[in-house]
């Protein structure tokens, strides 16, 4: 596939990036200043791209087969608004350009961890992260009401970090996913290899899905 990824510069980007090129795919990496990129790699090429316009975004996308966008707020950089902020642009400018598939990595805020109750809403949750959590959950109603982009939002488990790519992770839909000892956490590396199977092989189309540590 030709493979857009919006984001490519930060931690899960990159690894997606690097798990998509090593399964053989084309890759564009779409960033806001390419000049300053200097990943090279064969099948790899980059592009001018900001999620905050419509028109950048067509232009990135524009004879590609799939969309990643890993962006995401940096804090003292922009704010946790800016998440739902692209939304928008981010879908209208892969309909102009008439590209479908499109997977968004969220936050893990608004997966439950008991009928009813979403981690961000647990007394326990902390302060620090909560603004961009309750971002990823307004943001995630905005792709729920898009009804012609095959959007798939991916929330990871509550913990990641760059670690080891096993590919072994266990999948679910709207619930938070733990191990035995009720620690939730993923390795980017894994959660990159979780993205690509999706594009690879949907199974999430137009929903939302989570992955996290097997038992």
């Amino acid at each position: 596939m030709k493979i857009v990824v919006f984001g490519a510069t930060g931690r899960i980007g990159s690894r997606i990036v690097t798990e998509a090129l090593n399964r053989g795919h084309e890759v564009t990496a779409a960033v806001r200043h390419p000049e300053n990129y200097t990943v090279e790699a064969p099948h790899l090429r980059v592009t001018k791209g900001n999620l905050f316009f419509a028109q950048d975004v067509e232009s990135a996308v524009f004879d590609h087969d799939a969309v990643v966008s890993a962006f995401n707020y940096k804090p003292g950089v922009n704010p946790p608004s800016t998440i739902v902020e692209v939304a928008v642009p981010l879908l209208n400018g892969l309909k102009q350009a008439g590209v479908k598939k499109l997977l968004v990595i969220g936050g893990a805020g608004s997966l439950e961890v008991s009928p009813g109750v979403q981690l961000v809403d647990t007394p326990g949750f902390p302060e620090a992260y909560k603004a961009g959590a309750l971002a990823q959950r307004d943001a995630l109603k905005v792709y729920q009401q898009e009804k012609e982009i095959e959007w798939t939002y991916l929330s990871p488990a509550a913990e990641t970090a760059p670690g080891e790519r096993t590919g072994k992770f266990r999948t679910g839909k709207d619930q938070l996913i733990s191990d035995a000892a009720g620690k939730s956490f993923i390795s980017m590396e894994d959660l990159a290899v979780a993205v690509i199977d999706e594009l690879e092989t949907p199974m999430h189309v137009r929903e939302r899905f989570t992955v996290g540590p097997t038992p």
